[in-house]
């Protein structure tokens, strides 16, 4: 008999604001994920948060009405549970109390701002090298406007976790310092280097965009030549030009050349040659917790 799960998760990050509508369906006690509804608000936090240090009153604005939006989409679909996770345009605005209770009072949702462990640990959640065998070790990488998680995982461990303030909108606004990217470069140098065969996995709408212009199929692999040659392509349309010619969105086509430079220099530090991308990111992550939870509590309740 197949038993229907629905839940519903909230990203505010520092380029976007995602709602993801999912259901986890069970047979026989197996669940499967299944994503029914991505909607994704272009509200970029980070260009207020990374050179004021606060969010704007405008852009305040925008993010209320897109949550009070999001509150009547989730009332519709009437989820077992819900919760929204906020990164790091959020957790480094100084006004982040303010905007948060602004956010309560006028949708009813509490924002759990979350720190760069968690947000690693929510990406990992998604489990995805469980779909690519054969390396020793997993590279988990997801590159946001504020920062890079990246996660060290082998024998179905963790290993090490990183966060790093290296990120679309940092770059873009000259945030990004030298000793930034030296810490980075050392950090995957170190520890990376003990495993003989790695692999990355991937996730962010800049690699999810990447692997689309590179023609990828679903299951293999993103090579790093790939992705030089992708970066190449981007390059030699202007900013106008990518959003008519290539057909990307305007808050994708500005970040997406940083993007690409940042996954870049992780595979090369690390070593790697090749990228997976299973198209997850922290929304999934948080559906799986709050699967995961429900589950439990549930089996505590039919314990005598």
């Amino acid at each position: 008999m197949l038993t229907q799960f629905k839940f519903a998760a909230i990203d505010i990050g520092s380029n976007a604001v995602r709602l993801l509508l999912a259901s986890v369906f069970e047979n026989s006690g197996r669940p499967t994920f299944k994503k029914m509804s991505l909607t994704r608000m272009p509200i970029r936090l980070g260009a207020d948060t990374f050179s004021l240090k606060r969010i704007s009153k405008e852009r305040t604005d925008e993010l209320v009405k897109a949550m009070t939006g999001f509150r009547h989409l989730i009332d519709a679909y009437q989820p077992i549970a819900f919760r929204a996770c906020a990164t790091s345009a959020m957790r480094e605005a100084e006004n982040r109390a303010q905007v948060c209770k602004r956010i309560r009072k006028a949708s009813g949702i509490e924002v759990d701002i979350i720190d760069g462990a968690l947000e690693a640990q929510l990406i990992l959640e998604n489990q995805s090298a469980d779909q690519y065998l054969g390396y020793t070790a997993y590279l988990y990488v997801d590159v946001g406007g504020g920062s890079t998680e990246i996660t060290l995982s082998s024998k179905g461990q963790v290993a090490v976790s990183g966060s790093f303030k290296i990120g679309t909108i940092r770059l873009l606004q000259g945030q990004v310092a030298k000793s930034d990217w030296d810490a980075m470069k050392i950090w995957l140098q170190t520890h990376c280097a003990a495993y003989k065969t790695l692999a990355a996995i991937g996730s962010g709408g800049n690699i999810n965009m990447i692997c689309r212009l590179a023609y990828c199929k679903k299951g293999i692999p993103l090579s790093k030549s790939q992705m030089i040659k992708v970066r190449r392509l981007l390059k030699k349309y202007s900013y106008e030009e990518r959003i008519t010619e290539l057909n990307l969105r305007p808050d994708r086509a500005d970040v997406i050349i940083p993007g690409a430079d940042i996954y870049l220099k992780v595979v090369q530090w690390a070593g790697i040659k090749n990228i997976f991308v299973p198209v997850m990111g922290l929304a999934d992550g948080v559906v799986r917790i709050l699967y995961r939870d429900y589950k439990a509590q549930d089996a505590a309740a039919q314990t005598p």
